[in-house]
């Protein structure tokens, strides 16, 4: 009786939203029947909110229902009331509304009756007995029929009854999911809006694109400016002075080309490391399940690996997943205080999926990391999804899912 009782507080909170959404339509009508003497142009965009207000009040109730996440939806922002009204104006949705609010206004009501009416019978099969042996058998006591003997008060209701009781088991769900289900139809954005909210994405995801571009520019720069570019100045003045102290002093020469040597082996060390974080050698040498495995070792928190066997993917979907995982790992050896963890990267339904597991202290937000928000823009730029569960105390899951079309 538990999907009963969900498709009763749907339906009969609908009554409550029918009434609104006549109310809502009333208002809207005669709006628009004043504007055509001027008057109520004023009172249309105030009209319009409410209507739309409560289609996403139904349109969230539906999805409760059905069990589906709600959609994000854009905000109208205008300047002036006329600016939002002819961009409502503009928008197919606001049409649909009005017609399933219509809709709703008149059948609302009676499916909300029609249930509590269900629900009465259904307690008055069990209640009708009892009251027939409480009253004086003189009285007779009516119950969709009128009841003047023990015979009929021991079969009508409890008939009555179990028939509601089925009613309430079986069609009242299906008439709530077909009900919402409709809803959701009449709701769904137009090819218009989901191409608006697409082109929304996609300009956010470049804007961060962007950003992570110019910020692994600006890194690369620096690792090269303080790095490398002063150990070969250093380098060339240790040179300079073995050269003239060659035949003056040929002990410190030698010993300035000593620390040369040694400097000139420091800056090919950063070098190489410069030139892994621009795209990593190991995954043009070993691939993807290669460089994992060797992330893996390296890091000092004892991990389970298991890489599904991939062939070779795009160049950026390859980077994009071990810089993914390097990420993940460092986080979990500085911040997580991790004795252990699992790592996971295998290839589903055409998407590449990192599960990344460490059993430390949680509490990882993608607000408070630069890390996790560098991998969110370099995951939204392929346009992938992020998932990060990470309550205090502990585990914290990260999961990524990359689209191999991408």
């Amino acid at each position: 009786m538990r999907r009963a009782w969900f498709a009763t507080t749907y339906l009969v909170t609908g009554g409550a939203t029918a009434v609104a959404s006549a109310v809502a339509i009333g208002a809207l009508a005669g709006a628009l029947g004043l504007s055509l003497l001027v008057v109520g142009v004023a009172l249309l965009p105030p009209a319009v909110r409410v209507l739309r207000s409560l289609a996403r009040l139904e349109r969230r109730r539906a999805d409760r229902l059905l069990g589906l996440a709600a959609p994000a939806e854009p905000r109208v922002s205008c300047a002036s009331r006329a600016a939002w009204l002819r961009v409502a104006a503009g928008d197919p949705a606001t049409y649909r509304s009005a017609v399933w609010l219509t809709v709703h206004a008149v059948a609302g009501v009676p499916l909300a009756a029609g249930v509590l009416l269900l629900w009465l019978l259904a307690l008055g099969g069990l209640v009708v007995p009892l009251m027939w042996w409480a009253v004086p058998v003189e009285a007779p006591l009516t119950f969709v029929v009128p009841i003047r003997s023990w015979a009929q008060a021991l079969l009508v209701p409890p008939l009555l009854g179990l028939a509601a009781l089925a009613l309430l088991r079986w069609a009242v769900p299906a008439c709530a999911v077909a009900y919402a289900r409709a809803a959701r139809v009449s709701f769904a954005p137009s090819s218009r809006s989901r191409l608006e909210r697409r082109v929304t994405e996609l300009t956010a995801t470049r804007a961060g694109a962007l950003d992570a571009h110019a910020a692994e520019l600006r890194r690369i720069e620096r690792d090269l400016h303080d790095g490398t570019q002063a150990r070969l100045v250093a380098i060339a003045i240790q040179l300079g002075v073995a050269q003239r102290q060659r035949a003056a002093d040929p002990a410190l020469a030698d010993q300035l080309v000593d620390r040369a040597r040694t400097s000139v082996e420091a800056a090919l060390t950063e070098l190489r490391a410069v030139v892994r974080g621009i795209y990593p050698p190991i995954l043009a040498d070993r691939g993807l399940p290669g460089a994992v495995h060797a992330l893996a070792a390296d890091c000092p928190v004892p991990l389970t690996v298991q890489v599904t066997p991939l062939q070779r993917l795009p160049a950026a979907l390859e980077s994009a997943a071990y810089f993914v995982v390097a990420e993940a790992l460092t986080n979990i050896t500085r911040h997580s205080r991790a004795t252990g963890g699992d790592l996971r990267v295998e290839h589903r339904a055409g998407q590449l999926v990192v599960n990344v597991t460490d059993d430390g202290i949680g509490g990882a937000q993608s607000s408070t990391g630069t890390g996790l928000t560098g991998i969110r823009r370099r995951v939204a730029a392929l346009d992938g999804r992020v998932e990060l569960s990470s309550p205090v105390g502990g585990p914290t899951v990260l999961r990524v899912e990359l689209p191999c079309a991408s």
